[in-house]
C-alpha cells in the first residue's frame, strides 16, 4: 500500500484531501522529463518564454472563483478576502516584463587585449518546496522567474495546500509549456532529502522554517546545488512619538492579525514611545475587538482559523 499525505483542514480538523506520494519511478521520470525538457526550453526566446508564462497566468486568474474555497478548506483565509490572485498577477506579470533585461549579457568597460562579459545561464533544474501561508503568492516567485531565465521546475508544495500544486499544473498544462518543463509532485519529507542528495537539482528554493532549512543543507551537501532560502522573520515594528496613530494603529492590527498572523513579515512585537502609549494601547484593543472570529467560508468572518 502506498504512503498518502493528509490535508487536515483547520476548518474542521477533517481530512479535506489525500494524496498518494510519488513512487521512486515517477521520481526518476520526472528529473529526466524536467532535464530533456530544460535543453529544449533553453533555445526558446525570452518573448516566447513570457507569452506562454502569461498564458498561465491567465489560465490560473480564470480558475479564482474555484480557488478561493479551496483555500479556506486548506488554510483557513476568511472566503471575504479573495485569495491571492491580485499580488500573484503583479509579481507575474512584473518578472516577465523585466526578463528581457534582467537576462542580458553584462558588459564591462573596454580593456585592451581582452573581450570581458558576464553571460547569465540557466541553471537547469530547479526545485521549488513551497510553503503554504501564501501558497499561490510565494511559489510564483520562484517559478515564473526560473522558468523566464530559461530552467526547468519541480514543484513540492506543502501538504497543507496540495491543491495549490496541482491548480499550477493544469494552468501551464493549459498555457501549451513543454511536456516535463514544469512538474508538480507529491512528495514525502523522506522523499525530499532523497532528491535533494542525488544530485539531480541545480538549484532549490525553500520558504520555511529554520529547521526545514537546516534539513535541506545536510540533505544537499556535496551537491554544489545552490539555494534560495526565505525563512520567515522576527518582525517588529516602532512607533514614534509623532506617529499618524489613527493610520499606524490600522496598519499594525492588520499586520499582526491578518490570516491570522501567519505571515512570513507578520508583526510579533511593537515599541510604542512612552508619549502616545496609552492612546496606541486604547486604539490598538479596540480595533482588535471589531474582527470576527467564526466560520472562514462565511463573508461576515474577518479572523479565520490558524492551521
Amino acid at each position: 500500500m502506498s504512503e498518502t499525505v493528509k490535508l487536515i483542514s483547520p476548518v474542521d480538523g477533517s481530512v479535506y484531501i489525500e494524496r498518494s506520494v510519488a513512487s521512486l519511478g515517477d521520481i526518476a521520470n520526472a528529473v529526466f522529463a524536467g532535464k530533456a525538457a530544460q535543453s529544449e526550453w533553453v533555445t526558446v526566446s525570452v518573448a516566447e518564454r513570457g507569452r506562454l508564462c502569461l498564458a498561465a497566468l491567465e489560465a490560473l486568474l480564470a480558475m479564482n472563483d474555484e480557488i478561493v474555497p479551496e483555500l479556506v478548506w486548506q488554510t483557513g483565509r476568511p472566503v471575504r478576502y479573495g485569495g491571492e490572485m491580485g499580488g500573484v498577477e503583479e509579481r507575474a506579470r512584473y518578472m516577465v516584463e523585466i526578463a528581457e533585461e534582467a537576462l542580458k549579457y553584462v558588459v564591462p568597460t573596454e580593456k585592451v587585449g581582452f573581450t570581458r562579459y558576464v553571460k547569465r545561464v540557466p541553471v537547469g533544474l530547479v526545485l521549488v518546496i513551497a510553503l503554504w501561508n501564501y501558497p499561490f503568492l510565494t511559489a510564483v516567485n520562484t517559478i515564473v522567474s526560473a522558468l523566464m531565465a530559461g530552467n526547468a521546475v519541480i514543484l513540492k508544495h506543502a501538504a497543507q495546500t496540495l491543491l495549490v500544486g496541482e491548480r499550477f499544473q493544469k494552468t501551464f498544462n493549459a498555457a501549451g509549456l513543454p511536456n516535463g518543463l514544469f512538474q508538480n509532485i507529491v512528495l514525502s519529507h523522506g522523499q525530499t532529502e532523497a532528491l535533494l542528495a542525488s544530485g539531480d537539482i541545480d538549484h532549490i528554493n525553500f520558504t520555511g522554517s529554520v529547521a526545514g532549512r537546516r534539513a535541506i543543507e545536510r540533505a544537499a551537501a556535496g551537491t554544489f546545488a545552490t539555494m534560495g532560502l526565505e525563512l520567515g522573520g522576527k518582525d517588529p515594528a516602532l512607533v514614534r512619538f509623532d506617529a499618524d496613530l489613527e493610520s499606524t494603529i490600522a496598519n499594525l492590527v492588520d499586520g499582526a492579525f491578518f490570516n491570522s498572523g501567519q505571515c512570513c513579515c507578520g508583526i510579533e512585537r511593537i515599541y510604542v514611545h512612552e508619549g502616545v502609549y496609552d492612546s496606541f494601547v486604547e486604539g490598538f484593543v479596540d480595533l482588535t475587538k471589531q474582527y470576527v472570529l467564526g466560520n472562514p467560508l462565511e463573508e461576515a468572518t474577518t479572523l479565520g482559523p490558524m492551521a
